[in-house]
């Protein structure tokens, strides 16, 4: 079914100030600036909207009842399109009265602007390049099945890792990418199970923080909301707390 009344293409998501005040990091870092031609975006009422159109992805920042709306408006104008959403912590059950959420996951949109302390070891830190994919994808199959980006992924520019004294493999991490702006994103940081605790995923973490940070000025990151070890690590490393969001898929009641 094609919608019959669409948004304007303007909704310049950087006219409310909304990217200037805490809790809309996502909207900083992660919305296309310029925006893209073509760009489907909603905005009023103290949120901002815009939609991942190849993936069906709803992206929102603000207020949790406005962005709430916005998603529902969106939802109505584009039936079929809209099939997931990212917003602030709220806004879902807010917009489950009207609609279909199903599947939340409460996340943590975490960036910062500074390098970290240095971590005794990050020297053994090294760049992988393509002839390390099939030994990281083993290592990320067996020590982090749920890794949210893989080898070979166009997003991805940058694997790095860290080796024990034979030269096994063990911890690896990505620099990735946001997909609507481009932003470095730390992606896929994996250690041994064997060896957790033994700060291996610290130095992975604090290496590509550092690298980021030199490199683009900035770093962000996604963090599930119960993850209390991550959590400490990542405000350990200087990265800001302020975005708490919440992932879902939608549909029609």
């Amino acid at each position: 079914m094609q919608a019959t009344t669409f948004p304007p293409r303007t909704a310049n998501l950087f006219t409310q100030g909304l990217e200037l005040q805490t809790g809309s990091a996502l909207l900083r870092f992660g919305a296309a600036r310029p925006r893209p031609a073509g760009r489907i975006g909603w905005s009023g009422d103290g949120a901002v909207a815009w939609l991942d159109e190849p993936r069906g992805h709803l992206w929102s920042v603000g207020d949790p009842t406005a962005a709430a709306g916005l998603a529902l408006r969106a939802a109505h104008q584009l039936p079929g399109t809209v099939r997931e959403f990212t917003g602030p912590r709220g806004a879902d059950v807010l917009l489950g009265r009207h609609l279909a959420v199903t599947d939340p996951v409460a996340w943590l949109f975490r960036w910062t602007l500074d390098e970290p302390p240095l971590h005794p070891a990050e020297e053994r830190v090294t760049e992988l390049d393509e002839a390390h994919h099939g030994e990281l994808l083993a290592f990320l199959g067996e020590h982090s099945p749920a890794h949210s980006t893989g080898p070979g992924s166009s997003d991805v520019g940058l694997w790095a890792g860290i080796r024990d004294a034979g030269g096994r493999l063990v911890a690896c991490g990505a620099m990735s990418s946001l997909r609507d702006s481009g932003a470095p994103l730390m992606a896929s940081v994996a250690t041994d199970a064997a060896l957790r605790g033994q700060g291996l995923g610290a130095a992975l973490t604090s290496w590509l923080t550092r690298y980021a940070v030199r490199r683009y000025g900035f770093c962000t990151l996604w963090q599930l909301a119960d993850n209390t070890p991550a959590d400490r690590l990542y405000t350990r490393l200087g990265y800001r707390n302020e975005d708490p969001c919440v992932a879902a898929r939608i549909g029609t009641h």
